[in-house]
């Protein structure tokens, strides 16, 4: 059996402990309502009934916390979370429109799930494309580099650093999906205004990511028949953002938090504030490791300092010696 097929096997496998404690929940769940006392798991059933936000959170730590750090240590690879990132979110919304407490809107439950299911068949299909359709392949370079900065410690640094961490965030921008289902209240512009935006930065988000694949899959033809490469992106919405696929990304969490808004949980934008700031770290990293090959380190000044960050815009002289911050 090859290496890939293995871990495609042992990521389907790693959620179940959490699905089927999920499940045995909610064949309990009316005992649990009545204060049925006869089960010993009773007082367990209760609480899960109670608190659906706090049960996901402890579903979160040990499956995904606890496990996934467990079989990255084995692996010595962190790959597991990237594709979960994807996964996870629709779980969570399907998780809160099931949960016994839930109350809500048919169609606002709906509409929610199915741009979820896009956003997340959009984001997988990127990722499995950018990795060659292989499972595992290799873990996020981002993580690689903070092994080798932290060294013997990353062991247990890497428990907080990528998976607490990670718990933080997609509770966080998931929170409109908690509210989204426990708020019964027609439907109103508002709504539409969220699936505009939502969809919108779901389209960004692929155009972005497809011409960047694009991009290079191009450069990688050219290196086997030993041309030269381009150096930048500039083309399409790339002409008019240094990270489009980042601004798109955006888009789709903060087009969630208008769902929150409009249901009177406005206070919801921390999970989306959060990962934005997060985002605008990253986005530092990235730049920084551009100018870090020589080759293209020139060219790259050039283009950002011509090139909005994320927002698209027009292009700016290169000769106002000026960075656009857009």
């Amino acid at each position: 059996m090859g290496r890939s097929l293995k871990n495609a096997l042992l990521a389907f496998v790693a959620p179940l402990p959490s699905l089927f404690f999920y499940l045995a929940f909610l064949r309990n769940a009316d005992s649990a309502a009545v204060g049925d006392g006869g089960d010993r798991l009773s007082p367990l059933w209760s609480w899960c009934l109670r608190h659906p936000f706090l049960l996901a959170n402890a579903l979160f730590f040990f499956n995904v916390n606890v496990l996934f750090w467990a079989i990255s240590q084995v692996q010595s690879s962190h790959w597991m979370i990237d594709p979960f990132w994807t996964v996870i979110p629709v779980m969570l919304t399907h998780y809160y429109a099931t949960h016994p407490l839930g109350q809500y809107n048919w169609w606002r439950s709906r509409i929610l799930m199915v741009m979820t299911w896009a956003w997340a068949l959009r984001l997988s299909h990127n990722y499995f494309r950018r990795e060659k359709w292989q499972w595992g392949a290799r873990e996020d370079w981002r993580f690689t580099d903070m092994r080798a900065q932290y060294g013997k410690n990353w062991w247990w640094v890497s428990f907080f650093a990528i998976y607490v961490s990670q718990q933080v965030f997609l509770l966080g921008v998931c929170l409109p999906a908690y509210v989204v289902h426990s708020v019964d209240k027609p439907l109103n512009v508002w709504d539409f205004v969220a699936v505009l935006v939502s969809v919108c930065g779901i389209i960004v988000a692929y155009f972005a990511d497809t011409q960047l694949h694009d991009f290079v899959s191009r450069n990688e033809k050219l290196r086997e028949l030993g041309k030269p490469v381009a150096l930048n992106l500039d083309e399409g919405l790339w002409h008019y953002s240094r990270h489009p696929n980042y601004f798109g990304e955006q888009l789709w969490w903060w087009g969630l938090v208008i769902f929150a808004w409009n249901l009177g949980q406005g206070w919801t934008f921390v999970g989306a504030l959060i990962n934005s700031l997060c985002l605008a770290y990253v986005t530092g990293l990235v730049e920084e490791r551009m100018l870090k090959k020589e080759h293209r380190a020139e060219a790259y000044r050039r283009y950002q300092k011509t090139t909005s960050v994320w927002i698209p815009w027009f292009k700016a002289s290169d000769q106002c010696g000026k960075d656009k911050t857009i």
